[in-house]
């Protein structure tokens, strides 16, 4: 058996009406026109759709495009086509409105109707509509008139308590009803005339256009290997090397790992730890200013690992990461949990804000390396609109690196999101307190079908010098949260916790 979905023709006309005859024998009557079909499939043939088995038409679904706001929702079926002439079509509409699905009642076992709502669907999609509405039959109701009325039918017909035909099959298709139309379809005595609207909303809808091929986001990670620096212009060479790599590789972001300058430390050996982190603070401002013109330059957001910021009025010593957006823009994040060894060695401060960055690829978040082992913190950035978590990390020691790794991840599926890791590697002797680092660069993603099995996106060499880029795409994201085998955003049990940001 060759099953066939394509876009329809006229010249499948005689086999149409022949089918729609077998498909609606109480309305043989009501057999579209020659001249109706030629007209839709010229002014929007991709909308036309037809299957057929061996070579036989076995199903047809017909739309057009509308600027939905014209007819609000309480419309007929001929407000909706311009009395059958189809002049409310426009390509610069924002809905997808079905006037036709039928399919011939010898190929029904075969689920052909699902076939034709999937293509609908996929359409709908590619043209970046906002949604699917349709006018659908009840064509059971006239069984039940006499004792329901058509607002308990549905009811009924959505408890799964009585089948109806048309209604529980597009019920099935994720199809919301949203009201009652009276005297949609006047020559519809099975349904009484009535008529429920029904949408479909899609996901992916974005104002901005060509959010289906935009929704590819291109994460570039640098394992950065410790070593020693003659002065900070060799520092800046290496950091534009790897910026210039990613960004012949039109990477989206740059992420660096936390405290990634502290080789410039070295001169300061003599110092204790908190002083000479101290002095490394005053050329923070510096680096920072030079990394930005590298992602205007380079056309980049880059993510610059964190570098140690001093509160000379209060005596604060903070650790802090800049996004330094390829506009231009700058944003930082203070990283909020300082580790036993940060506050022994440095007298290190935890910042106080908790908030996502709005970037040219969609909202993200940002945290450095002990922040990611609090789950609470990135499900509250998760709640505001976070897609995509990076966390410069600095580990020492492979269990260290190991509880970064593990609860990186548990995030990713937690927060149905994407976390990108990245830390230094390699061994740093002359500088107090940075002796030994172990680091591995990866992407984890949530875990779902489709998605790695292993839910690694991508991950590089441990401990060695390089690059790891790896595209993500945020719309199996917005697919997740609303179709995947499990949906932890929504299934919290609210009514028995909560995590909020006082």
């Amino acid at each position: 058996m060759q099953i066939e979905t394509r876009n329809l023709t006229l010249q499948d006309y005689n086999e149409l009406a022949e089918t729609m005859k077998r498909a609606y024998p109480q309305m043989s009557e009501s057999i579209w026109s020659k001249k109706s079909i030629d007209k839709l499939t010229k002014i929007f043939p991709n909308g036309q759709i037809c299957i057929t088995v061996d070579g036989k038409l076995a199903a047809v679904a017909l739309s057009i495009i509308v600027n939905y706001e014209e007819f609000g929702d309480d419309h007929t079926y001929s407000d909706i086509t311009g009395n059958y002439t189809f002049n409310t079509h426009t390509s610069t509409g924002n809905v997808l409105y079905g006037i036709e699905v039928f399919v011939d009642p010898e190929f029904r076992e075969l689920r052909l109707g699902r076939r034709l709502y999937d293509a609908r669907k996929e359409l709908c999609e590619l043209l970046n509509l906002k949604s699917i509405v349709l006018g659908g039959r009840i064509p059971n109701y006239h069984k039940y008139s006499h004792e329901l009325s058509a607002r308990n039918y549905i009811r009924k017909v959505r408890d799964k308590e009585i089948y109806d035909p048309v209604l529980s099959f597009q019920l099935s298709n994720n199809f919301l009803p949203i009201k009652i139309l009276k005297k949609y379809l006047p020559e519809d005595e099975a349904s009484r005339e009535n008529a429920v609207l029904l949408q479909w909303n899609n996901i992916y809808y974005s104002r901005k256009p060509n959010t289906m091929q935009d929704s590819i986001i291109r994460l570039g990670l640098v394992q950065w290997q410790m070593r020693t620096f003659k002065d900070i212009e060799a520092f800046y060479e290496q950091v534009e090397f790897f910026v210039n790599v990613m960004g012949d590789y039109k990477s989206d972001f740059v992420l660096f790992p936390e405290l990634f300058n502290t080789p410039l430390l070295a001169p300061f050996n003599n110092l204790s730890e908190r002083d000479s982190m101290i002095e490394l603070s005053k050329l923070t401002e510096q680096i920072k200013e030079k990394i930005s013109e590298l992602a205007i330059s380079y056309n980049v957001n880059i993510i610059s690992g964190s570098m140690p910021v001093f509160d000379s009025d209060n005596n604060d010593l903070y650790n802090v990461s800049y996004l330094l957006h390829r506009d231009g823009r700058m944003d930082e994040y203070r990283k909020i949990h300082i580790t036993p060894n940060e506050k022994r060695y440095y007298g290190m401060k935890g910042g106080n804000e908790i908030k996502v960055f709005d970037t040219d690829c969609g909202k993200i978040g940002l945290v450095i390396c002990y922040d990611v082992e609090f789950p609470e913190l990135p499900r509250i950035l998760a709640d505001q609109g976070m897609k995509i978590l990076f966390v410069p990390y600095l580990t020492d020691t492979q269990n260290a690196y190991m509880r970064v790794r593990h609860c990186a991840a548990a995030r990713a599926i937690e927060n149905e999101c994407y976390v990108a890791i990245a830390g230094c590697v390699g061994n740093l002797p002359k500088v107090n307190n940075m002796d030994i680092q172990f680091g591995q660069a990866a992407v984890f993603t949530p875990s779902d079908f489709a998605f790695p099995s292993n839910a690694v996106k991508g991950e590089a060499t441990p401990n060695t010098e390089m690059t790891l880029i790896v595209d993500v795409d945020l719309n199996l994201l917005k697919d997740l949260h609303h179709n995947g085998s499990v949906q932890v955003m929504k299934d919290r049990r609210k009514d028995l916790y909560e995590t909020y940001l006082k």
